[in-house]
């Protein structure tokens, strides 16, 4: 199977991204939410999110437009919608890779970044649905790796 790549590198001042103080984010019926707080010790460049659920993947990433980097304790909204999947019953079995990005680094649609500044995490399995969101704290810093939870 051929990884289908789409880059969103959302503008966090400008789209999908909320902050604690704000009214909190809530999912469209054809999107999946992923509700993303960084509870890092260091600022970041970017974050990656890989998914794959059955015969549809993809890959994309949020960053600041201005280059800017993430602040640690940033919370990030990432949403998958349902037009990215061949079939929308696949989300029952969706795998979410997160990959951080330690320094400012340009996006680009591979994907491909300097290997010194990337950290990858191990996969999260997410029986998902449409219409919800989900919460994932990232933990961690450059020098002992990081981690992604699934909050219950």
């Amino acid at each position: 199977m051929k990884k289908k790549l789409m880059i969103v590198m959302m503008i966090l001042t400008l789209s999908g991204c909320s902050k604690s103080d704000e009214i909190p984010y809530e999912a469209g019926d054809n999107e999946i939410a992923l509700q993303i707080q960084l509870d890092i010790k260091e600022d970041i460049g970017l974050l990656i999110v890989d998914y794959e659920a059955n015969d549809s993947s993809g890959s994309g990433g949020t960053s600041n437009a201005d280059k800017s980097l993430l602040k640690h304790d940033e919370l990030l909204i990432y949403t998958l919608d349902k037009q990215n999947f061949k079939n929308p019953s696949d989300v029952e079995n969706l795998s979410i890779q997160f990959s951080i990005i330690t320094e400012y680094v340009d996006p680009n649609y591979e994907n491909i970044y300097p290997e010194e500044y990337t950290k990858e995490m191990d996969a999260i399995a997410l029986h998902a649905k449409f219409g919800e969101s989900y919460y994932i704290t990232i933990t961690g810093d450059k020098i002992n790796g990081y981690e992604a939870v699934l909050e219950k």
